[in-house]
């Protein structure tokens, strides 16, 4: 959400979506007085500038704006997240992969969990729909794995806590 401002910067350099939304804001007619008001603010605010020519739109100013503060891109397994910390994808790269799976398994489970199939799905519920699918990618990985009577589940020694502390 935080970076929607940066797709309406952007749509404003687009000179098709700067017509489409001009035709769809529609044309109010405005008093002499009221657009020269509207056009000091715009030119105050930088969206419009002064030319030879006349007053245009300043796309500088807005490819200016969109360089001033640079996106906050997520590093690590948080690239793989939507906004709710939930699983959006896999990646395609195993050490990418196994990365994300193991900072799930930190996430999901203590190091003595030993949980039934069903408490299972419930922690993996909070990362995907799909939790067959990210418990069978977790135990293919060696991350969790089914106890002897196969009926529960528990991390693998060693595995699945060096990766809770990074956490987004």
């Amino acid at each position: 959400m935080t970076d929607r401002w940066r797709a309406v910067a952007a749509a404003l350099l687009n000179p098709d979506l700067r017509s489409r939304l001009a035709e769809a804001i529609g044309g109010l007619e405005l008093s002499d007085a009221r657009r020269q008001r509207a056009t000091d603010r715009l030119l105050d605010i930088g969206l419009l500038r002064e030319t030879p020519e006349g007053i245009a739109f300043d796309e500088q100013f807005v490819r200016d704006l969109l360089s001033e503060q640079p996106r906050n891109r997520p590093t690590g397994p948080q690239r793989f997240l939507d906004g709710d910390g939930r699983i959006d994808r896999y990646p395609v790269q195993a050490g990418e992969r196994l990365d994300l799976l193991r900072w799930v398994a930190g996430q999901a489970f203590a190091p003595c969990d030993v949980l039934s199939e069903h408490a299972t799905n419930e922690r993996l519920a909070r990362f995907t729909d799909d939790v067959a699918a990210l418990r069978r990618y977790l135990v293919d990985a060696e991350l969790l794995e089914r106890t002897r009577s196969g009926s529960e589940y528990a991390l693998v020694a060693g595995d699945g806590d060096e990766s809770a502390a990074s956490a987004p």
